[in-house]
């Protein structure tokens, strides 16, 4: 063979070996990102052509996929899809996933690595895959109990197991049905996507996961839990409670809903001031504390980081002290104002910590996924996040929270026969703009079972500047808490 023949011999078998060698770079190495691109119709015929498992909840199903005749071989339906979706989500051919669908989506869709068994006997056996099912932890007499109380008014509300965070209710209004944009028709489901993402209402947001609000004074449990903390009060301590308060660096004053007086005195015990809900008092008391003290104590009940339940929730939000955190804006921050924000999980998950002896528990949506054959293939542990306040703070917060729905601002909460602890809000939030209103709460206090938290944007049904927590959110709260407890 001649110089030349062997030279072009050589190139020639580079050229197969880099061919090779870029073959199978790309499908190892980018088999993932290949196959989850949207422009590859076989990756897209292959994951509709499942028979995609159920998210159940109770027992019954709210998400399931049918047979149908046409090109993708199943659709995805959504039974009562509005009272789910904050949960669900959506599986849609044009849109994507969301929530749930997307999270557990290698368990719907039947690829996750822990039904590698399943898949094999597929193999062998010629059978055709299947998903799992993904089973909730949401209780669908709580879930059905606030979309009824919420009625028409914008807001969200949030139940929990108190001792293991498992998510009894979630419920966000106004809401969406994911059956809109599980149609196999692109146009339409394209359609129905924007006229969502266009609407002022945003009902694809969950108010209850993905939403601050100020938290008004449903806060000032965090401020009196960082005073009980600091060793230096309980629940009977004197302080000082006056009809203004003027924060030091500022000329203006804070005062009480409605003008009103807290005390005659100007003093009363710590517990009286969360029982009738004084801003005076509490907005002292926070510039006492200081900042720092209020920064640590949001940060202990979970603050400042988003949770996973198990799609990612928005932090709630307390800013962290700096030079310029004045004591004015120390002041409005213990009574829930200023920058403070916090979303209706946030709320509540503090709530069933105090319920829980202090300890925060992970909040969660998933209990169990079971393959094919119903076997259990995933179980949520319940896990224990940090130990927020001790279980003496816990005790009298919980006997200062009986005092709030026995004789003070959140009376509407009573349960006849139940002793329930709870904490009114009243949050500002635009000049001229009727409060958004927050009841949080928990029962049976001595053994407790549920935990609730309930925003109402804008004064709900009342509208107007005199809306309060105790009048419009705690009957929608009492009414979650009765179904969790009639079971």
């Amino acid at each position: 063979m001649n110089t030349t023949l062997r030279r072009l011999a050589s190139v020639v078998m580079v050229m197969f070996l880099a061919l090779m060698v870029s073959t199978t770079w790309i499908q190892f190495f980018h088999a993932d990102e290949l196959n989850s691109d949207t422009r590859n119709i076989r990756s897209i015929y292959a994951e509709y052509g499942r028979a995609r498992g159920p998210i159940v909840v109770g027992g019954e199903a709210v998400a399931l996929s049918k047979p149908v005749d046409d090109e993708f071989g199943y659709q995805r339906e959504y039974t009562n899809g509005k009272l789910y979706s904050p949960l669900t989500g959506f599986f849609s051919l044009a849109n994507g996933t969301t929530r749930i669908e997307n999270t557990e989506n290698d368990f719907l869709n039947g690829q996750a690595d822990a039904l590698w068994v399943d898949r094999l006997q597929n193999l062998l056996t010629g059978r055709d895959p299947e998903g799992s099912s993904v089973e909730l932890t949401i209780d669908p007499k709580a879930q059905q109990a606030a979309w009824d109380a919420l009625g028409d008014q914008r807001g969200a509300a949030v139940a929990l197991d108190p001792k293991t965070g498992a998510i009894l209710a979630l419920v966000s209004k106004p809401s969406f049905d994911p059956n809109d944009l599980a149609s196999h028709s692109t146009k339409e489901a394209g359609e129905a996507y924007t006229n969502l993402l266009n609407d002022d209402s945003k009902p694809l947001n969950s108010r209850a996961t993905n939403w601050t609000y100020p938290p008004g004074s449903t806060f000032k449990l965090v401020t009196a839990a960082a005073a009980l903390e600091s060793g230096d009060y309980d629940a009977d301590t004197s302080i000082d409670a006056p009809d203004t308060y003027q924060p030091p660096g500022t000329d203006r004053s804070i005062g009480n809903y409605g003008g009103t007086s807290c005390s005659s005195s100007g003093q009363m015990s710590l517990a009286d001031a969360l029982r009738i809900s004084c801003n005076t008092a509490f907005a002292e008391l926070g510039v006492d504390l200081g900042s720092d003290a209020l920064y640590e104590q949001a940060n202990a009940f979970g603050w400042n980081e988003p949770f996973q339940v198990p799609f990612n929730t928005d932090a709630s939000i307390f800013p962290e002290p700096s030079d310029a955190f004045a004591p004015a804006f120390v002041a409005q921050a213990a009574i829930g104002q200023w920058d403070v924000r916090e979303t209706p999980l946030q709320v509540a998950v503090t709530t069933a910590a105090i319920a829980n002896g202090g300890e925060v528990m992970q909040p969660y949506s998933v209990d169990t996924v079971r393959d094919p054959q119903l076997e259990v293939v995933r179980e949520t542990s319940p896990t224990s996040v940090r130990r927020a306040i001790s279980q003496e703070t816990a005790n009298q917060l919980t006997d200062m929270m009986i005092g709030v729905v026995e004789d003070g601002s959140g009376r509407s909460a009573q349960i006849s026969g139940v002793t329930v602890a709870g904490k009114t809000g009243t949050a500002q939030h635009g000049e001229g703009a009727p409060p958004h209103v927050w009841f949080t709460g928990f029962a049976p206090a001595e053994d407790p079972q549920v935990a609730v938290a309930v925003v109402v944007e804008n004064g709900g049904t009342v509208g107007t500047s005199e809306a309060t927590g105790g009048a419009v959110a705690a009957p929608i709260a009492k009414a979650v808490m009765e179904a969790v407890l009639n079971g």
